[in-house]
This record gives structure tokens, sequence and C-alpha cells, in this order.
């Protein structure tokens, strides 16, 4: 297996052991390819759910440009259910799982198409 593959499988625990669903695992490589390079950087292969620096970042980079979101308040509470839901006292969050669950949120796995 290929780094990618093993960090697909991660991913996948970590959905099915923290969260408490299920992965599409073909949407999950889908979102994992998405992220480029990042997931191999461990500082950017994360997300701290305590920074709202990074947290505007996720809205902004993902949320309103790849995801094609209007700026709204539904935005933030949507950021926020996913910290809640990965566990705010989880201190790995990886962004492909976050991604995974925000896109699967809004509907929008589409996207990924």
């Amino acid at each position: 297996m290929s780094k990618r593959d093993d960090l697909i499988v991660k991913y996948a625990a970590d959905l099915k052991d923290k969260c408490g669903v299920t992965a599409d695992m073909d949407f999950l490589t889908k979102v994992t390819i998405g992220c480029g390079p990042s997931i191999y950087n461990a500082d950017a292969a994360t997300v701290s759910g305590s920074d709202p620096s990074e947290l505007a970042t996720v809205k902004n980079n993902f949320l309103i440009k790849k995801l094609g979101l209007k700026d709204s308040a539904d935005l933030d509470k949507a950021i926020d259910s996913v910290m809640e839901t990965y566990g705010k006292s989880n201190r790995n969050k990886y962004r492909a799982v976050v991604y995974y669950l925000l896109a699967t949120h809004f509907k929008k796995q589409s996207v990924y198409k």
C-alpha cells in the first residue's frame, strides 16, 4: 500500500472510532486526494479546533472556495458541529476527516465527482 492509502485507512478508522461514521471509502479517497500534499505534513494534516485562524481557513478555503457555499452563520455552526462530533478533547483532528464531515454535512459530495 502507498503512504496515501495508509492515511486513508487511518482516516476511515478515525471516522468510525471517534465520529461514529462509517466512511464511504470512494468519497474519502477523493477528499484525501483533494487535500493535496498537506496530508503528508504533520502540521498541515491536522486542524486545530481551538485556533480561530485555523477555523477561518477551513471556512474560507474549503467551505466557501472549494464547496462554493455562501458565507453565513450556518458555516460556523457546521464547523462547530464537526469539531464537537470529532471530539473537542481529541488533539489530532485530521484535515481530510474534517473536510469529509463538512462536505457530507452540506451534501456537497458532487464537488468531488
